[in-house]
């Protein structure tokens, strides 16, 4: 019996359909899922340290993944700490950079006064107006910011307990993805899931070292120029960098206000033209041979999967949609009828196949010419 095709509109309604089922359930299931997601990640990158462990020291899987897990904690406790200390530090002088801002925004007023002609006055009376509305929602904004960081501190605790669960039984896991399907499939499966976590785990990996190496330029550069809290600047534009796009914009910005706060406009034109220079490095040279091999996922997409991320799940989306979109490039590579997605999340292929032929054809012609 011939099997009948569903026409196009009907398959559009329903891929369309199932993309909005997607959608809605990723947004409601956000507590489990953000945290899951990521202790896959750490999963991957701590599994070489659980197996480390469990084969040189002979211990069960269960303590060898308490200790992997004791460890990131540990790094985890080193890096707030430090982060804590910092701030403390800008908070401290907290007083003094609302001073200069002030001082700042006067000299502004006065400039828009001569140059556009408004009146002094009028500037004060409209920041005035708008003062007593953001007034009017600070109890919502104290409010949120509480709930922000009670649910940062779950989101941490989740991860972890995921991470644990993840390393613990990832055999078991491991076997149920190669059971799951059919016997006729299965090796594809085997060879999908291993090259899922050769991928990744490279990706995390040169991340890392993308971030190390980011941060370390930032900070000595922001030394160099003399520019105060040069270590929390530097770290935090290195930290954001993982964000591609909006995450070095973001880390650009609060340098440059916190700067011009401390040191006036040069300086902080000078932070500014120090990322732009260490953005166009990174782009050009770090990120191709760090990340970019790895992941090769094209711009447009990282773009459509960044804003598509932070609509579903914020800051955390934005983290998760690369090395995610990896995975999924992966998947559609391997299975049959989605090599086209694969094609649309990859990067444009040079066509280098014509230019050898054409020197193997010239390179032929020159032996058998006769003498």
């Amino acid at each position: 019996m011939q099997e009948r095709q569903l026409p196009f509109i009907v398959r559009l309604a329903f891929t369309l359909l199932s993309i909005i089922i997607l959608g809605y359930l990723a947004i409601i299931g956000k507590s489990l899922l953000s945290p899951l997601l990521f202790s896959l990640l750490l999963a991957f990158l701590m599994l070489p340290m659980a197996n480390f462990f469990e084969q040189k020291f002979r211990l069960k899987r269960s303590l060898s993944t308490i200790f992997t897990v004791l460890l990131m904690l540990g790094f985890i406790y080193g890096v707030g700490y430090f982060f804590a200390g910092q701030l403390s530090e800008l908070w401290s002088d907290w007083p003094l950079l609302v001073k200069q801002v002030t001082n700042s925004f006067h000299e502004i007023q006065h400039w828009i006064s001569k140059t556009f002609h408004v009146n002094v006055s009028k500037q004060e009376t409209y920041l005035a107006d708008s003062a007593e509305k953001a007034l009017s929602t600070s109890a919502a904004v104290i409010g949120t910011t509480l709930i922000t960081l009670s649910s940062s501190l779950l989101f941490i605790a989740f991860t972890l307990l995921f991470t644990f669960f993840i390393l613990n039984y990832r055999r078991l896991l491991y076997r149920f993805l190669t059971t799951v399907f059919a016997e006729d499939h299965r090796t594809k499966v085997s060879e999908t899931v291993n090259e899922i976590q050769r991928i990744i785990k490279k990706y995390i990996t040169g991340l890392f070292i993308q971030m190390v190496i980011v941060s370390t330029l930032m900070v000595l550069t922001l030394s160099i120029l003399g520019v105060k809290y040069a270590i929390l600047l530097g770290l935090v534009a290195g930290i954001f960098n993982i964000i591609p796009y909006l995450g070095i914009s973001t880390a650009l910005i609060i340098s440059v206000l916190i700067t011009f706060a401390t040191a006036g406009a040069t300086k902080a034109l000078f932070v500014l033209f120090a990322f732009i220079g260490v953005h166009t490095i990174d782009g050009n040279i770090l990120m191709p041979l760090i990340v970019g091999s790895k992941v090769k996922i094209n711009a447009l997409m990282a773009f459509i999967g960044i804003i598509i991320g932070e609509m579903l799940w914020g800051i955390s989306g934005m983290f998760l949609c690369m090395p995610y979109l990896a995975m999924l490039k992966i998947i559609f590579q391997k299975v049959d009828g989605l090599n086209a997605w694969a094609i649309l999340l990859g990067e444009e292929q040079k066509e280098i196949a014509e230019k050898k032929k054409f020197f193997k054809l010239r390179k032929k012609l020159k032996i058998e010419e006769p003498e």
